[in-house]
């Protein structure tokens, strides 16, 4: 296997690359990373020395320059997570999301088919996307594979685009590709924007940590680590032309997830129980926040064999160790003294 994995300085590209460069089929691994602000080359360091590895900085907006690194690697299988994923920075600045979103895929998908020339035996393409194409839950129900998409936003919009365009090679030409849909993601080196590292990042600063609305909205989440397992399942054993939901079972409401990151940051700094939460504010909601979201995994079970096997609290506190160690060491590593790092 000659694996290309786009987005691979992101958050979820990272953890894929970290542990896929270990097994023994991947012959060849190349990231393509524009390194917005959401993709970090020191996340990959340590694979520098790796001759199995390669990082090239390259947009997938470039048609040409992804076509050259195709045919130049060979390369066999993708896996592909090179996309704008903000939902606000999308209500602000919605052309970037269609740019990369829709029109990078669509250049990535013609120069696989171009390298690949039609002989697709023993070639596939992983097309990771979203739950949010499907839209807002109400108090009940979840997402399967054949459930309606109705996007509430640009950033949902331009993933529900790009899933059609992927699935249209499939049934147009034949194209060896499978879509994935996840829940919400966390875990190590996830971007401080997102709502799990913003809070722990807010709460070792002494900042206000912002709530949308009252609280309420739930999101099913899901470790790194699971969706890593279950993309080398679906890269492997997968069928073509298929899509498989993928979601942790781990049903929250948006304020219990931000109260528990709270008591647990405070547990390990030995701080009382309820001290950081006394920082939660409620700010006004954003435009379009789709209520629910809840993915039925069975069908990557059953057929494929996958499970989540961290459990979501344990895998909660070493997100949070991780980014305690991380925040320390940069302090460190400044020269900045450490008392600068509000952490009594």
């Amino acid at each position: 296997m000659r694996l290309l994995v786009t987005g691979g300085a992101g958050f979820i590209g990272t953890n894929v690359v970290h542990q896929l460069i270990s097994y023994p089929s991947v012959e060849r691994l190349v990231v393509i990373d524009c390194l917005t602000y959401a993709g970090k080359k020191e996340n990959l360091d340590l694979l520098k020395s790796n001759k199995r590895f390669k990082f090239v900085k390259e947009d997938i907006r470039d048609k040409q320059a992804i076509t050259n690194v195709m045919e130049t690697e060979q390369i066999t299988h993708v896996i592909h997570l090179a996309a704008e994923s903000h939902v606000d920075r999308s209500i602000e600045s919605p052309c970037n999301f269609i740019e990369t979103n829709v029109l990078g895929t669509f250049n990535l998908l013609e120069s696989c088919r171009s390298a690949w020339a039609g002989k697709w035996e023993n070639h596939k393409f992983v097309h990771v996307s979203t739950d949010e194409v499907f839209g807002s839950l109400g108090r009940e129900g979840s997402f399967t594979e054949t459930s309606r998409y109705k996007p509430s936003s640009p950033y949902s919009a331009s993933k529900a685009a790009s899933d059609h365009l992927v699935n249209s090679y499939y049934i147009t030409y034949g194209f060896p590709s499978i879509i994935t849909n996840c829940s919400n993601n966390y875990g190590p080196f996830q971007n401080k924007e997102k709502l799990v590292p913003k809070v722990i990042d807010n709460i070792l600063l002494n900042k206000d940590i912002p709530v949308y609305g009252n609280g309420n909205n739930v999101r099913d989440w899901l470790f790194v680590k699971d969706h890593v397992n279950a993309l080398w399942l679906v890269l492997n054993t997968g069928e073509i032309g298929q899509s498989y939901n993928i979601g942790g079972d781990n049903e929250i409401k948006n304020i219990d997830l931000v109260t528990s990151i709270c008591d647990l940051v405070d547990k390990r700094l030995g701080r009382l129980n309820g001290y950081s939460r006394n920082r939660i504010k409620y700010v006004s909601d954003r435009p379009g926040h789709d209520f629910r979201y809840a993915i039925n995994s069975d069908k990557v079970q059953e057929e494929l064999g996958w499970k989540c096997v961290y459990e979501f609290e344990l895998a909660l506190d070493l997100t949070i160790e991780w980014y305690l160690r991380k925040k320390i060491n940069k302090f460190t590593h400044s020269n900045r003294k450490k008392k600068e790092l509000v952490i009594e």
